[in-house]
């Protein structure tokens, strides 16, 4: 198993950010939003890369 660390680890952590921050303002529903959250906080590289294929749109992006 490989360890993230340094410049790699801070990129996957601000990805994890924006994905939280877009889950989080989607107009998914509430247990939908828990879900896809402890998905990436549990997983924040293979986690974020299924939100990023199936996860809820922003609500900007919805308009």
């Amino acid at each position: 198993m490989f360890e993230l660390t340094g410049l790699g680890g801070l990129i996957i952590l601000a990805l994890d950010i924006w994905a939280l921050v877009s889950i989080i303002g989607s107009a998914a529903s509430t247990g939908k939003k828990v879900l896809w959250s402890l998905l990436v906080i549990v997983l924040p590289l293979v986690g974020f890369l299924i939100w990023l294929v199936a996860g809820p749109r922003s609500a900007a992006s919805q308009a």
